[in-house]
């Protein structure tokens, strides 16, 4: 006789169509930050306290939830780009003519910036994200996502999250206004270090879940420079297309590609939790490469 045990899975299982919405929740939180801060004058300092608040209300519902549900979960994503967005800006810029364009002398109220530069800022975040991880690895809980289930192993998961897509903001700017590979330039980039990445999944001594963050990390500038590409000016190698238009669409896009996966959750949730001896547990046991 086999006994099972019923865990509710609280994140995704890492596929294709999970590195699409992560690359179109980056990006939108590229142009939504921009959108508040920089659009509507709200500066880095009122925007960021405001979208860091939207950032704990969404992450108490994903907390407070049962079970996976992908709407709760693209929106924290959503909201720790846009937050990471505008954090990253007010760590790394000031009110200096390089960054305030038009003549503005500020934006918004508040302090303008610290002013630390990209380099400092990715120091300090790179740092940051190592303790979240030591922390987590002392902690004895796993690395692999789909086998989190419990409040403390979301909480490490939901802060490394924030750190990284503050930290890959940084360096998505980096790469689109101080190394001269301009957006396109610094999108090809880190789409290369991505492929890279792909081909080392088949090389058994390189575990899979250091894999994955890097690959979370990295999808971050490929957002920051994807979405500066859309609302810059031409003259600066962008399109033009606004920060309001580009992200009403790429919202629009988000928001279908999260109704497919609500659809696609619920056929499949009869078969999720089961996790035992029988051969309906070994169909949706995740793989043990990632586990640590």
């Amino acid at each position: 006789m086999t006994t099972t045990k019923s865990v509710m899975k609280k994140l995704p299982e890492v596929t294709l169509a999970f590195w699409i919405m992560k690359i179109a929740a980056t990006t939108l939180g590229e142009t939504a930050g921009d959108l508040f801060s920089q659009t509507l004058k709200l500066g880095y300092f009122l925007t960021t306290i405001a979208l860091f608040l939207v950032f704990v209300v969404t992450l108490v519902i994903q907390l407070s939830s049962s079970r996976y549900n992908p709407f709760c979960y693209w929106l924290v994503i959503l909201s720790t780009s846009m937050a990471g967005t505008t954090m990253s800006d007010f760590m790394n810029r000031d009110a200096s003519a390089k960054y305030l364009s038009n003549g503005a002398t500020k934006l918004g109220w508040g302090p303008q910036g610290l002013g630390l530069g990209y380099p400092e800022g990715a120091a300090i975040l790179v740092s940051l994200l190592l303790l979240i991880f030591l922390g987590w690895k002392l902690s004895g809980m796993t690395f692999q996502i789909t086998e989190i289930v419990s409040f403390r192993g979301e909480a490490l998961f939901w802060s490394a999250i924030l750190v990284s897509n503050t930290l890959g903001t940084s360096m998505g700017d980096f790469l689109s206004d101080s190394s001269g590979l301009g957006y396109l330039g610094g999108a090809a980039l880190v789409a290369g270090v991505l492929l890279v990445l792909v081909a080392l999944m088949r090389v058994p001594a390189v575990p899979n879940v250091l894999l994955f963050w890097f690959a979370f990390v990295l999808t971050r500038p490929l957002g920051a420079t994807a979405g500066d590409f859309l609302t810059k000016p031409v003259a600066k190698g962008g399109l033009d297309l606004g920060t309001a238009g580009s992200s009403a669409v790429l919202l629009a896009v988000l928001f279908g590609l999260m109704a497919y996966a609500q659809v696609q959750e619920r056929r499949t949730a009869p078969a999720v939790g089961l996790e035992g001896e029988g051969p309906e547990a070994d169909a949706v046991r995740p793989h043990d490469a990632g586990r640590v």
